[in-house]
């Protein structure tokens, strides 16, 4: 999880920088490139957790399927502002 909150917590900044810089479509790819990786690894980290739980109680297996899903839409929601605010790099006016 501490690897999840490292991504989630430097995508922001990556993404400042990279409007900063004013490169326009360039960035608004990179940060596109980012935000896909940052779901995948949330998407990773949900399989592996039920995985984990697969031989165990029905309900560890729920509670794993619970937070599962959890972790795929916190990837998902991480990814969709990304991908907003990498949109909004298009309006960043170039030096």
């Amino acid at each position: 999880m501490n690897r999840l909150f490292g991504i989630t917590c430097l995508a922001p900044v990556a993404l400042a920088g990279l409007a900063l810089s004013g490169c326009g479509s360039k960035a608004q790819k990179e940060v596109d490139e980012q935000a896909k990786a940052i779901d995948k690894s949330y998407e990773a980290e949900a399989d592996i957790k039920e995985a984990v739980a697969a031989g165990a109680p029905k309900a560890e297996q729920a509670r794993a399927h619970n937070e599962a899903e959890a972790l795929r839409n916190q990837g998902e929601d991480i990814k969709d502002n990304l991908q907003a605010e990498a949109k909004e790099l298009k309006k960043v006016p170039n030096k």
